[in-house]
């Protein structure tokens, strides 16, 4: 072996596939329904949610397909187990639902200077009313750079003037506050 080590990946295989951590996966949770469940006994909610208290695993399956649903177990790691009586597709679509209306509500940042135009303010407003229109959370920030340092004053007016420009739209977060050379408000809307 004259000095050459060769060395070897090791990966991982996962159903017959390798394993790249790297790429995202979309894991979807996997509910057991019907003779899935290996309990003796499980917790039973009919389809109007009222509760029909312990039974036995096969009698509750019975009763699923006798009413023409199916029993999905909704909380294994319940004492005993949880499941419920009801369709599995409409379960499905409403767990696809629940997953689509969960939207992640962003902070976004609008940039101001101290020396800013009055047709550039009014562009960032338009920007402003549009992030609290689609519910996010806006940044207003104003950086102080070299001289501007000293008319920490007259960055608060900006930021101020801003504010009572945009209108009755929206309701402070943050007060305006200032880290090192950057001063700066959250505002979400009302």
């Amino acid at each position: 072996m004259n000095g050459d080590t060769t060395y070897k990946l090791k990966v991982k295989r996962i159903n017959n596939n390798f394993y790249r951590p790297w790429q995202s996966r979309n894991i979807s949770k996997k509910y057991r329904l019907n003779e899935q469940i290996r309990v003796p006994e499980v917790r039973v909610i009919d389809e109007n949610g009222e509760q029909l208290g312990v039974l036995a695993t096969r009698q509750a399956i019975d009763m699923a397909s006798e009413r023409g649903l199916d029993l999905i177990e909704v909380s294994p790691l319940a004492q005993p187990p949880v499941c419920k009586i009801m369709d599995y597709g409409k379960f499905q679509y409403q767990q696809s639902r629940s997953q689509q209306k969960t939207k992640k509500i962003d902070t976004k940042v609008i940039r101001l200077s101290l020396n800013i135009g009055q047709h550039d303010i009014e562009v960032r407003q338009k920007q402003a009313n549009k992030f609290l229109g689609q519910g996010h959370n806006v940044r207003l920030e104003l950086k102080l750079r070299g001289r501007e340092k000293a008319f920490k004053f007259k960055a608060i007016e900006v930021i101020r003037q801003f504010l009572t420009n945009l209108g009755d739209v929206y309701k402070t977060d943050k007060n305006i506050e200032q880290q090192g050379s950057i001063i700066s408000t959250t505002i979400s809307k009302k």
